[in-house]
């Protein structure tokens, strides 16, 4: 019987997982982040296959460099969502020196490999839910209606990172303990399952991603009133102009609608209705929704359409969210109030 290593199943998961990916709509140019790192993890665990299944005792040293360079990639994807953040990711370094210093390492001291590769693993994590700390809101290039969903892929991705760090401490231990003896193990089942939940996450967010636009962006001091303004001017976006029916709409786009800065609509949204940018986008789709099942009798899926989602299981989601009923039952529920009070 032909022996296939575990990780050999990942990467070719991993492999189907990005043709999925190169087929939808997340193969456009603005996703090539994810899509390099989908491709960086299908290769690290063919390596690994090929190390631990096969004791191909050479890529021994190929792997640290490899591995090193997957917290970069993870960073620059779901920096890919967030505007603010695009002027700091054209930088080299950001690639270049994490594998830089693993081979620099693995050439003056070999024993140092493990730890430089926890300490970056848990760093770039660190950064990751920096990057996660305003919520929703702080990855503005994402499809309003999946910025939740994107956001716990980035917190998912953190928690990859630090699983990564987690097995090399164990397989670092290992060595020191047993000389290895489970290095294999551990190696083919905790840390392939970070490289499996990384690409996910990667499909997650790419597909919430919409088609990248340019704005120009300066904080400004807001009162109250300037809220009460920008909240007005959101709301004629949304309800004269349709805006909200847009299935790429971002928080940079409707910025750039308003003529506002990203950051000050965020506020504004957060002061005043006590939410992120993507709950008050989706509570006016829902209540358009509502207003099309109550007064039409279009089907829940074209009203869901026609309210600016696209996907039911979004749709559905937040429709509990705000009204704690199903699309279907909310229909019931208040058409017989109706006939009940005329």
């Amino acid at each position: 019987m032909i022996f296939l290593p575990l990780p050999f199943v990942v990467a070719l998961l991993l492999l189907i997982l990005l043709a999925a990916m190169l087929r939808g709509d997340a193969g456009h140019k603005g996703n090539r982040p994810f899509l390099a790192l989908v491709a960086l993890c299908a290769l690290q665990s063919i390596i690994v296959g090929l190390r631990w299944g096969y004791d191909v005792a050479g890529l021994g040293y190929v792997l640290p460099v490899v591995a090193s360079c997957l917290p970069a990639f993870v960073l620059e994807s779901f920096r890919n969502l967030s505007h603010r953040e695009q002027a700091e990711t054209g930088a080299v370094w950001i690639y270049a020196s994490p594998p830089l210093s693993i081979v620099a390492l693995i050439l003056v001291s070999p024993g140092l490999v493990d730890i430089a590769l926890i300490l970056l693993f848990v760093g770039y994590a660190l950064v990751l839910l920096n990057l996660s700390r305003t919520g929703p809101d702080a990855l503005d290039e994402a499809r309003l209606e999946g910025a939740g969903a994107a956001h716990r892929a980035l917190l998912i991705a953190a928690a990859s990172l630090c699983l990564s760090a987690l097995v090399d401490l164990s397989v670092l231990l290992d060595f020191q303990w047993s000389k290895g003896a489970n290095a294999a193990l551990i190696v083919s089942s905790a840390n392939l399952a970070g490289l499996l939940f990384l690409g996910l996450t990667a499909m997650v967010a790419a597909r919430e991603r919409a088609v990248p636009v340019s704005a120009a962006a300066a904080d400004r001091a807001s009162s109250t009133a300037e809220d009460r303004d920008i909240l007005d001017r959101i709301d004629h976006l949304l309800a004269d102009q349709k805006l909200a029916r847009d299935e790429n709409l971002t928080l940079s786009r409707l910025a750039r609608r308003a003529g506002l800065p990203a950051r000050q609509i965020s506020a504004a949204v957060n002061r005043l209705a006590r939410k992120n940018v993507s709950q008050y986008i989706n509570d006016f789709r829902i209540a358009e929704a509502c207003r099309l099942l109550r007064e039409s009798d279009m089907s829940v899926t074209a009203a869901m359409l026609e309210s600016g989602f696209q996907t039911k299981s979004n749709f559905n989601r937040e429709f509990r969210r705000v009204t704690s009923l199903s699309p279907a039952s909310w229909r019931e529920k208040n058409r017989a109030a109706g006939r009940s009070e005329a």
